[in-house]
């Protein structure tokens, strides 16, 4: 006897998961896709070069823990400073404080060349002469 499922109607039952299967979820949920990591190693590296499966998976981590290192010393400074959002500068002082100047510089030129390039396409939208419809009665 087989059971109808409805996909509308949310299951009577919750699912069992052991705890290890759990945590497995919570820390998978916490890193890069690893098709994206591979991309950009790939992209890093002569195309003759093959990456094994472990390098991806490190640098996976690596580039994941990286990220909240910096986003939660980001995250400080906008408590500090009674914001809910961290923004761009956070993120530069942040790198800053934990070390990273080099970086933090090179996020400066991105960030003033993304925030140009917004300004510039929200200019071109405004700009941009509506279309002449007419309406039928």
């Amino acid at each position: 006897m087989s059971i109808p499922i409805n996909p509308i109607q949310p299951l009577k039952t919750t699912p069992n998961f052991t705890e290890s299967e759990l945590g497995e979820f919570k820390e998978q949920d916490r890193f890069l896709p690893i098709a994206n990591v591979a991309r950009i190693m790939k992209n890093s590296l002569p195309d003759n070069v093959k990456i094994s499966k472990d390098s991806k998976e490190s640098v996976q981590e690596c580039v994941s823990e990286f990220i909240s290192f910096i986003t939660s010393e980001a995250q400080e400074r906008s408590l500090l400073e009674k914001r809910k959002t961290i923004n761009g500068e956070d993120l530069i002082h942040s790198m800053s404080a934990l070390g990273f100047e080099n970086y933090s510089q090179l996020l400066k030129i991105y960030l003033a060349k993304f925030r140009h390039n917004q300004a510039t396409q929200s200019t071109k939208a405004d700009d941009a002469e509506p279309a002449d419809y007419e309406l039928e009665e």
